[in-house]
């Protein structure tokens, strides 16, 4: 760690009814990496939508280099050298890789772009960072890795030397993980000090040389990363121990509640057969192109099937879409609940009752009174921290809008839950309270059919491990027998 980039001291915030941070007190070196970890609503956000000149802090000081710094907006954070990269990235995506690069810099001739000029500065930036990109490429043909890389060049281009990354792998996989590590390592050889927000610990241990946790809107403490360890930290965000991450619990398996018979879609799955019981959660495993997603999918009815049957408790059951499968009690948790299991500018109360919506009525016959008392039970039931049902869910963090998704799901009244990936982007607290509330369900006589990409989350929750690799089946473990290497092993079959 170098000398002492930047200094954010005793930073408080309040928002109506909310106090976000609470003193809390940050130091980035240069050349240093700083994880910032906490549930989500602990504060991370507001801390650097300050940094970055988004909100004015109500009390502290920002220091960039020992100098006081007053950051009105972004321009003036990007005037300072810091630049943030968030989650969701901010890319022209219709103009070329130079113009994104160059944005309000693009060299000129006799009054007009020297577009020659412009791809030979682009290239060179690129290539001191060592990314292999051509400028002409239009930026919407990129991927997400490519685009998060062109930002970052962006950002050094335009001398950032405090860079802060938003969970910046969520959308990629290993290798492109791997290459924005290095890309990180690089940043710190020139001197960059880069914060580093993740829900994934892992990498935060892999990636930084301290960390930082908040809670609550409050500093609970920051760590040397190689002196810490999972448990630690985990302990800190979520302010108890965990002594057991996955709360498993021993729950007999009852009745059949769903038998698949060779489910087919052409040239995607092939003869898929498993059976679903009450008090199970069955997990399907599988690399990405698999056809894991695809068989959910058609349990559900968004994806059409050519062959093979679907039976629910003993009755063929009619699965041309989702109303025939809410109809049959069949529910289903969807991958990305931003785009298909949340109305984001919608209230809290909307959205959890909105998938059993004729049971309370519609127009003049709309009954207000039931749809509060109905949402206020989700809310309390599943633990969603909201200042109201009325609050758009837009508002709140990532947590607390998939236990919304569940919520709604709940509603259904559904035996039968579908969960595709159930804890993806969200951090640990909430996790352990959605594992805690599929423990419920099935304590109840519910089944789950549960895709994860993360190995421990299913080895520790499924009873049982269906892998699939091209479409087929390959392999079935307990969760007795099932260990990491036979399920990456049963992908290659």
């Amino acid at each position: 760690m170098g000398s002492a980039l930047l200094e954010m001291r005793g930073i408080s915030k309040q928002f109506p009814g909310v106090q976000a941070l609470q003193d809390v007190s940050i130091e980035l070196g240069a050349g240093e990496v700083l994880g910032l970890v906490g549930e989500n609503g602990a504060g991370k956000s507001t801390l650097i939508k300050i940094l970055n000149g988004d909100y004015r802090m109500d009390t502290g000081d920002i220091l960039i280099n020992g100098q006081k710094v007053d950051l009105r907006s972004p321009s003036d954070a990007a005037e300072k050298g810091i630049r943030v990269l968030y989650q969701e990235l901010i890319t022209l995506d219709t103009l070329t890789v130079a113009e994104n690069l160059l944005v309000g810099h693009l060299p000129t001739r006799r009054g007009l772009v020297d577009w020659k000029g412009a791809n030979e500065s682009a290239r060179e930036v690129l290539r001191r960072m060592n990314i292999n990109l051509d400028p002409r490429t239009i930026v919407g043909d990129l991927s997400v890795h490519q685009k998060q890389v062109l930002e970052i060049a962006k950002a050094v281009h335009k001398k950032a030397t405090i860079l802060v990354m938003d969970e910046p792998t969520a959308a990629l996989g290993e290798e492109d993980t791997l290459s924005l590590f290095g890309i990180i390592k690089s940043l710190k050889e020139q001197g960059v000090g880069i914060i580093y927000i993740s829900h994934r610990l892992k990498e935060v241990f892999e990636i930084t040389d301290r960390v930082t946790v908040l809670r609550d809107g409050q500093k609970i403490g920051t760590l040397q990363t190689d002196q810490a360890n999972m448990a630690q930290l985990i302990g800190m965000m979520v302010g108890r121990e965990l002594e057991e991450f996955y709360p498993k619990r021993e729950i007999p398996v009852g009745e059949v509640l769903m038998q698949v018979e060779g489910l087919t879609i052409n040239g995607i799955i092939d003869q898929i057969s498993f059976s679903l019981r009450s008090g199970e959660i069955v997990g399907l495993f599988g690399l990405l192109g698999s056809g894991r997603m695809n068989v959910l999918r058609a349990l559900y009815g968004l994806d059409q099937y050519e062959g093979g049957t679907i039976t629910v408790k003993g009755s063929t059951a009619v699965v041309t879409g989702p109303n025939g499968a809410l109809a049959s009690g069949i529910g289903y948790l969807p991958i990305d609940r931003k785009l298909e299991g949340l109305a984001l500018s919608l209230a809290v109360s909307t959205n959890i009752t909105m998938a059993n919506i004729d049971r309370i009525g519609a127009g003049l016959f709309f009954n207000n009174e039931l749809e509060r008392q109905r949402a206020t039970k989700w809310v309390e039931e599943v633990a969603i921290r909201t200042p109201d049902i009325a609050t758009e869910v837009n508002s709140l963090s990532g947590g607390n809008q998939q236990k919304i998704v569940l919520a709604k799901l709940l509603e259904t009244g559904s035996k039968i839950f579908l969960m595709n990936e159930p804890t993806r982007g969200i951090d640990v607290g909430s996790k352990v309270d959605i594992y805690q509330m599929m423990e419920n369900l099935c304590e109840a006589g519910a089944g789950i059919i549960m895709i994860s990409s993360e190995l421990p989350e299913m080895l520790s929750m499924a009873d049982r491990i269906i892998v699939v690799a091209k479409g087929r089946i390959t392999a079935e473990f307990s969760r007795q027998e099932a260990t990491q290497e036979k399920l990456l092993h049963a992908t290659t079959m």
